[in-house]
């Protein structure tokens, strides 16, 4: 009678998850409906002080639009701290959230650099703030007695985000399109807002970990454990960077490409025309689409076979998302001959990244909580999301440093995708070889 009981209560999820849940869709929404337009806003409607045009160019543009990434993923080391030290991941997130509305409030009733910059700012510190602490949140409301749920929950903890995500890609660009950038950017803002509140009716259901204090959380940091977790996990989450430098640039270098490619979609029922900026939606309806496909069929299969183990997926998903740069490579190649491809090809390559993000992304996010000690959680949490601002430095510098004095580009056209294939096939190699030396451990919360 105690073993069916006990097998009953690991099948319940606890009572805060749907807040954490709720809370993680819209705010994806508002991060990823202000980032859908963030290039096209920076290319073609941003003005001076005076109103004029004071657009600018595409490398410009990429070079502001990884910088900005490379600090909203680069924030939540301070975030971490924060929590785990001072104020619990609770406070943490109610107080950062009110910072990102801010930065959405900015974007929105100013449209000059300045609007921009102060929006940007204040965005990276609240979203980045926010970020380890919500996805550690996720794993403290899980004990001994359902850690067998992890995976599940972490699969629809990413579900939830490209909902979010997908809905703000398809509308954003067309409220921009159609009524401008305070309508476009306003509307994030509001979901940001509803985010927070919706975290906030939550909060007696939670299940809190206590912030530690920094003595306690020192000494925790140089325990055996603490020492092993920041030292054998550095070297993942650094080459996985590479695998975010590739993804990140479909934010940026892959919607200039679709400006240039034939948008038109035909469904023989209906036709309709995307803008460069929907794109963005592609990548999350596949997430929606593969992600129980992975969870329930492929992965069950596999492992039949052999342990698909977490830096295995993470090795194949680098091979499958350099493979996805090189069918942009071809449809560049198709470009740079005047002709107008496609977008089926981008299509394709959303196929081959998607399968690696879930490879990848929802493997790392896991990793980083089960091989964290309980009082370093949201900390090491953090190395999930240095790697995605890792990523988008490696994007940022070879955007600045292939231009020329003279406008030109020391690596354009299919050039540049290939030097990213052979970067994420390197990177692959690097995976493939940790397998054989790293010992993974599993710290859930009791």
């Amino acid at each position: 009678m105690t073993n069916t009981t006990t097998a009953a209560k690991s099948q319940k999820m606890p009572p805060g998850i749907p807040y954490i849940i709720g809370n993680e869709a819209a705010e994806r929404f508002s991060f990823y409906g202000m980032k859908a337009i963030l290039m096209v806003f920076m290319t073609q409607y941003m003005v001076d002080s005076n109103g004029n045009s004071a657009t600018l160019s595409d490398e410009e543009a990429n070079v502001w639009f990884h910088a900005f990434s490379t600090a909203n993923y680069f924030l939540p080391l301070f975030g971490a701290l924060i929590a785990d030290v001072f104020w619990g991941k609770y406070k943490t997130i109610i107080i950062l959230s009110i910072v990102y509305c801010l930065g959405h409030l900015a974007l929105a009733f100013d449209e000059t650099a300045v609007g921009l910059s102060l929006g940007l700012a204040l965005i990276a510190i609240g979203a980045g703030g926010i970020k380890p602490c919500v996805s550690a949140h996720v794993g403290d409301q899980f004990g001994k007695s359902n850690e067998s749920l992890l995976d599940k929950i972490f699969g629809w903890f990413y579900i939830a985000i490209n909902i979010g995500a997908f809905i703000s890609a398809l509308l954003t660009p067309w409220l921009l399109e159609h009524y401008g950038p305070s309508v476009a950017f306003g509307v994030p803002g509001i979901l940001m807002m509803l985010a927070t509140i919706i975290f906030w009716m939550g909060r007696n259901t939670y299940r809190s970990m206590e912030p530690v204090g920094i003595k306690q959380y020192f000494q925790d940091l140089l325990t055996p454990e603490g020492k092993k977790a920041i030292i054998s996990l550095a070297p993942i989450y650094i080459s996985a960077a590479l695998f975010w430098s590739l993804f990140e640039q479909t934010g940026s270098k892959w919607v200039q490409q679709a400006t240039k490619m034939d948008r038109n979609i035909d469904l023989g029922f209906y036709k309709f025309e995307l803008l460069e900026g929907q794109m963005n939606a592609v990548n999350p309806a596949f997430i929606l689409l593969l992600i129980p496909i992975f969870t329930y069929i492929f992965y069950p299969v596999i492992n039949r076979f052999f342990n698909f183990s977490a830096l295995r997926k993470i090795g194949v998903g680098m091979i499958l998302a350099g493979s996805s740069f090189a069918v942009c490579a071809l449809a560049e190649y198709k470009i740079q001959a005047g002709m107008t491809p496609t977008i089926l090809y981008q299509f394709a390559g959303y196929v081959l990244l998607t399968a690696a993000e879930i490879l990848i992304s929802v493997t790392t996010l896991e990793f980083a909580y089960t091989q964290a000690p309980k009082s370093m959680k949201s900390f090491i949490m953090t190395y999930y999301l240095i790697s995605i601002s890792l990523g988008n430095v490696v994007a940022m510098l070879v955007n600045y440093f292939i231009q020329n004095d003279d406008g030109s580009l020391k690596l354009s056209g299919a050039d540049y995708y290939w030097f990213f294939v052979a970067l994420t096939f390197v990177g692959a190699l690097v995976f493939f070889a940790m397998h054989y030396w790293y010992k993974e451990e599993r710290y859930v919360v009791d």
